[in-house]
């Protein structure tokens, strides 16, 4: 392997090493609702999933998006093929969608991350107010819906949106783009039956075991590769 391919490789797994560490427990609790996902070919998913948030127009935008903040390279599938738009819809209809795991009442302040949630908008306000915002930009700057622009300037609508240069009355671009990434992370890295992940090729490649009951035979063995694939709650294994 050439020093580039190692350098993304690294960069990648770092990428997923942090974002493992930012999953609220609620992503990750036995409580969850079965797997099911979009039509996207990859390996392991069926094609039956219809969005029960997310109208046509969101559902559209939301594939699209999340393909281009986790497109599939060398290293692995992405997140269309494993399912986080899924995983994101699903979400949308537990109490984390409905803001009901936080204090959610006035009065709301700008502040610091540490001081928790602030938006008045529980995250299903946030979507709806977020998508509308940016196909409404997509069409007047380019007369076409997100979904529907090339990759190019998909990827400059989203670094635009983060840099808080697309906004309105409504919503902020950066607290949208927040809410995208967050989720998009969190349904890579959360267990398959939750949505995303499909195929574990997240926790495959940063070497998560998952809910394997015989990884504690292997934590006094720093350094040395775990010797399984990873197995999810629902027992899914893989390779």
């Amino acid at each position: 392997m050439s020093e580039d391919e190692n350098t993304a490789n690294h960069s990648r797994r770092n990428f997923l090493r942090k974002a493992l560490t930012a999953i609220p427990l609620t992503i990750v609790a036995t409580n969850a609702i079965a797997a099911t996902s979009i039509r996207t070919g990859g390996e392991g998913v069926v094609d039956d999933y219809m969005p029960t948030f997310f109208n046509p127009a969101e559902w559209n935008f939301l594939i699209a998006a999340v393909e281009r903040l986790i497109p599939t390279d060398k290293y692995g599938p992405g997140g269309v093929s494993e399912g986080v738009p899924i995983f994101i819809d699903k979400q949308m209809e537990m109490p984390y969608g409905w803001g009901k795991l936080w204090y959610m009442h006035p009065p709301f302040a700008d502040a610091i991350p540490e001081l928790g949630y602030q938006s008045h908008m529980n995250p299903r306000e946030v979507y709806r107010h977020g998508i509308k915002m940016l196909n409404h930009h997509c069409l007047k700057e380019y007369a076409s819906q997100f979904h529907q622009l090339d990759i190019t300037r998909q990827e400059v609508v989203l670094r635009d949106v983060e840099k808080d240069e697309i906004k309105n009355l409504n919503i902020s671009g950066k607290l949208f783009f927040e809410q995208l990434l967050a989720n998009s992370k969190e349904g890579y890295l959360a267990d398959p039956v939750h949505g995303g992940n499909q195929t574990l090729a997240s926790w495959k490649l940063v070497g998560f075991p998952g809910a394997r009951v015989d990884y504690l035979d292997t934590v006094h063995r720093p350094g040395l590769p775990y010797p399984y694939g990873p197995v999810s709650i629902s027992r899914k294994r893989g390779a």
